[in-house]
């Protein structure tokens, strides 16, 4: 490689044209801007990257490094080269934080009343589930902190530096611990060395670069200067190249590291400016996710109610009976029997057994419980193509000859080929295309191993083709050069008339806008000699022809598609490839990739616009981690319940903006962090049935809710009337709280049941609109069958207002009470029809014995403690006439709830 010139000496930071260092700065520095950055940037077809001499005068640095004074002045005003400080939080300042959700602030709030009161059991039972919530809640806050120490672990700990003590002294590769590095350091890099910041190549020699850390590509990258600013050829997608700053031949960064080779580089940017720091800093600012938007929305749904209650029981039972604060346990009582204090419980139960049957069914982990939530609510799945729809490998689609036919001779030469370059040449990995040539050629039983090797000459980024060197049998004195590579490199050394050159361009553009990555073979044969072959040797060859590769796709991917389209989740392809490419991958699985929106038309979209876009479009190609961030953001202020599926540093932007970040078991570590679910493998057919799962608790949850708030709606309604109309509480605080006992642990049953089919094709969102009409409407049900039973007492105790008949009544209410939750129960269950047909054991077990304790427990002696006495035998007959129309009624109401709903 040639050398880059010097900086200019007097050149100082101030005398750098602005255009020149936005040039420089806008492609390389990172961000700390966010995602929406994005937008005011350039179109990528309008910006070029800078030369090395650009990159160095803008830096106010050349070659030989930059002075230890000058070091020193940059390092006091850019600060260390160290990722942005993470300061622990304490425990205790976690758990008074978790107080801030809506819902276990009123619990909190209900608790303390409660104690004030003296309503020492209802108190308990409220703190005790506030703990609960906190401790789970802070408990989930201490992981997600984690996940910057390992971010921290990729960084490399000391650089090998270029400085000068003085302007006309010679530089001296230095040792220097990697916080000193500032921007304009001159750095060596060899194999096995960590790249510690972002840089810009100035001269390399076979370097390759692991950059899975931060793509999540497992294959080695080859780097090398570019010294003029170019677009990337088309021709350059034969070996599998990304679109983006990370497929940048001339530019690295920190969080990758050499396979092999040597470089020298210039550091570009350091510590929260590099791309690697912008990732995770830009990830932080997660919003909140599906669960936490639905259970804050009930939750002041609730609120609503619950404060509008005790101060309604209190003016009633002020204004009509004249009682005052001694209402006040009463009134309390009232607010929490509106509570579904269980909710904490049941969800947590819920999801846990989820998790717990995913982890050992599928091998899927769940980090955090309210994601398997999320996962149910998912309309949205964002994926990459490779991993994920297509394999990490190429497979040969078809070799051509000149002419556009079908030839094997082209494939065996391509063969021989692969074989002795992966032979002869020292590499450091194999190609994918060379095994996938080799693959192929051994299905069509070549003989292509009958050759001897001579000399090969590897594949190199600048060349862009590979030569190997053969003797054939029979053929004494004569050596054969056969060359493999890019198509334009090809065409240019072989003898061709330009007509002719142009010709097999345009058949070659075709198979790639198919999206086909293709090979072009030549072939010379030459005088046999001792001498070794050079580059140079590569000329006036013959012509051969084509192979073309297509990526092979993932076994279970098609399947797995079209059952997520049966649950009605749209899968959309956000990647770095060409769009050619990734098309014809979505074709091939039967995905109409519809127009193929790219990265540059996204950047000429506002937010509103890509918004849109994002909602009609299927795949997005050339996409930077900020495109991917943009896209799913886009989707989630669209009201989309977003899933995202990486395995890289540069896929953590579009993680943290989704609701449910999703990786693979062997995604880098931060990326495992960060994750909500982890699969055992990056198979969409693990998510299908991680989605399945989350549906399947998620109704258990809103079944649980719609059948609670409902009756308890119903009972506060109940209530309210019965205060106006008798002259005595219609319920003892102790009875309520007994009853609300006997429900909670009734209520324990719908964590274990397993909702009906319907619920498992759609998307489970918890509106809290849909919550309120249902509510209302069966609750108003659940109260004129309240009403009713209040016309039954007074006929079958004949009215009595004595203390018996006090106790009677006590005693009919809290009967009936249980026997409607009982019917409600069985009823009510999510998917309406399975509540009649099978399944449900664990929902009928639990009704059964909330009646047992209904029709019994006012005849015990714990009945007689709690105020309750026996009742008649006109009053069971009578409520058993109540129940058969409370349940006829309950039937016709959820048949138009689920006739609307179907249609919704």
């Amino acid at each position: 490689m040639g050398s880059v010139p010097e900086g200019s000496a007097a050149a100082g930071p101030g005398s750098t044209d602005p255009d020149e260092l936005s040039a420089v700065v806008l492609p390389l520095a990172g961000a700390r801007a966010g995602t929406r950055a994005t937008a005011a940037r350039p179109p990528a077809a309008a910006r070029t990257a800078p030369t090395a001499l650009q990159v160095l005068r803008s830096l106010d640095s050349g070659p030989r490094g930059l002075l230890d004074e000058e070091a020193g002045d940059r390092l006091a005003r850019c600060g260390e080269n160290v990722l942005p400080a993470w300061r622990p939080v304490s425990w205790p300042r976690r758990f008074l934080r978790s107080l801030r959700d809506p819902f276990t602030s009123v619990l909190l709030c209900l608790g303390l009343v409660s104690a004030a009161v003296a309503s020492w059991g209802t108190a308990c039972v409220t703190l005790v589930l506030v703990v609960v919530s906190c401790l789970l809640r802070s408990a989930e806050e201490h992981r997600a902190d984690r996940s910057t120490a390992a971010l921290r672990a990729l960084v490399a700990t000391t650089a090998t530096v270029l400085r000068r003590t003085g302007p006309d002294a010679a530089s001296q590769a230095r040792e220097l611990p990697v916080a000193e590095l500032v921007p304009g350091d001159v750095i060596r890099l060899a194999a096995g060395d960590l790249v510690p910041a972002d840089v810009r190549l100035l001269r390399a020699s076979g370097l390759t670069v692991h950059q899975a850390a931060l793509t999540g590509e497992s294959v080695p990258v080859a780097k090398h200067p570019v010294d003029a600013p170019s677009r990337p050829r088309a021709a350059d997608a034969a070996h599998g190249s990304r679109e983006g700053l990370f497929a940048r031949p001339e530019l690295c960064f920190q969080g990758s590291s050499v396979a092999s080779g040597s470089a020298t580089a210039v550091v570009t940017a350091t510590g929260a400016d590099t791309r690697f720091a912008a990732a995770y800093d830009g990830s932080a600012r997660r919003g909140d996710s599906a669960f936490d938007r639905s259970v804050h929305g009930i939750s002041w749904t609730l609120i609503r109610f619950m404060l509008l209650t005790p101060p309604l029981v209190l003016m009633a039972n002020a204004a009509l009976r004249g009682r005052g604060l001694e209402t006040l346990p009463f009134a309390v009582a009232v607010a929490v029997g509106l509570t579904p204090e269980m909710l904490p419980v049941i969800v947590t139960t819920a999801l846990a057994r989820g998790a717990s049957l995913l982890a050992r069914d599928h091998r899927v982990i769940v980090k955090r419980l309210p994601a398997l939530h999320d996962l149910g609510a998912v309309d949205v799945l964002c994926v990459d193509k490779t991993g994920t729809l297509t394999q990490d490998r190429p497979v040969v689609e078809h070799a051509l000859d000149a002419a556009g036919r079908e030839a094997p001779e082209v494939l065996h030469w391509a063969a021989v080929n692969a074989l002795w370059t992966l032979q002869l040449a020292d590499l450091p990995a194999p190609d994918a295309l060379d095994e996938a040539v080799l693959d192929a050629a051994e299905e069509q039983d070549d003989h292509w191993s009958a050759y001897e090797g001579v000399a090969a000459l590897p594949f190199d980024p600048v060349r862009r083709l590979a030569t190997a060197v053969v003797r054939r049998p029979g053929r004494l004195g004569v050596h054969t050069l056969v060359t493999k590579g890019s198509v334009e490199a090809v065409l240019e050394r072989c003898a061709l008339e330009e007509t002719e050159r142009s010709r097999l361009r345009a058949l070659a553009a075709r198979d790639a806008a198919g999206g086909l990555r293709l090979l072009a073979v030549a072939r010379a044969d030459r005088p046999a000699r001792p001498r070794a072959y050079a580059p140079s040797d590569e000329r006036g060859l013959t012509f051969l022809g084509f192979v073309a590769f297509r990526d092979a796709l993932t076994p279970s991917a098609s399947d797995a598609l079209d059952a997520l389209r049966g649950r009605g989740v749209a899968v959309k392809v956000l990647t770095g490839d060409d769009p050619g490419t990734v098309a014809r991958a979505c074709r091939d699985l039967g995905l109409d990739p519809g127009e193929v929106v790219t990265a540059e038309r996204l950047d000429a979209l506002s937010d509103r616009e890509v918004a849109e876009t994002a909602d009609r479009a299927t795949v997005f190609a050339r996409c930077t981690p900020e495109h991917k961030a943009r896209v799913v953001s886009a989707l989630r202020s669209a009201g989309r319940t977003t899933g995202f599926l990486g395995d890289g540093v540069n896929d953590l932007p579009a993680m943290h903006a989704a609701d449910v970040a999703i990786c693979p078991r062997d995604a880098v570590d931060v990326a495992r962090e960060t994750a909500d679910v982890v699969l055992a493998a990056k198979d969409l057919a693990a998510i299908d049935d991680a989605i399945t799962a989350g549906r399947h608790s998620s109704g258990n949850i809103a079944t649980y809710l719609r059948i609670t708030l409902s009756s308890n709606l119903g009972n506060v309604i109940a209530m309210l009337a019965a205060g106006l109309m008798l002259p005595f509480l219609p319920m003892l605080p102790a009875q309520v709280l007994v009853q609300n006992l006997c429900f909670d642990v009734a209520q324990l049953a719908f964590a274990f049941d397993r909702p009906a089919s319907e619920v498992l094709r759609r998307p489970t969102v918890l509106r809290p609109r849909d919550f309120l009409r249902f509510i209302t409407g069966f609750g108003l049900i659940n109260a004129t069958a309240d009403l009713a039973t209040f016309a039954v007492l007074a006929v079958a105790l004949h009215g009595s207002a004595t203390s018996g008949g006090q106790e009677a009544f006590h005693s009919g209410w809290f009967t009936e009470n249980l026997l409607t939750q009982a019917l409600v129960m069985l009823l009510l269950r999510t998917g309406g029809r399975a509540a009649g047909g099978r399944g449900g054991g664990p929902l009928r077990m639990a009704a059964c014995a909330l009646s047992v304790v209904g029709l019994l427990l006012p005849l015990t002696g714990l009945g007689a403690l709690l105020g309750m006495s026996a009742l008649p035998p006109l009053y069971y007959v009578l409520l058993a006439s109540v129940l058969t129309l409370y349940a006829a009624a309950l039937r016709a109401a959820r048949t138009r709830y689920e006739r609307k709903w179907n249609r919704s």
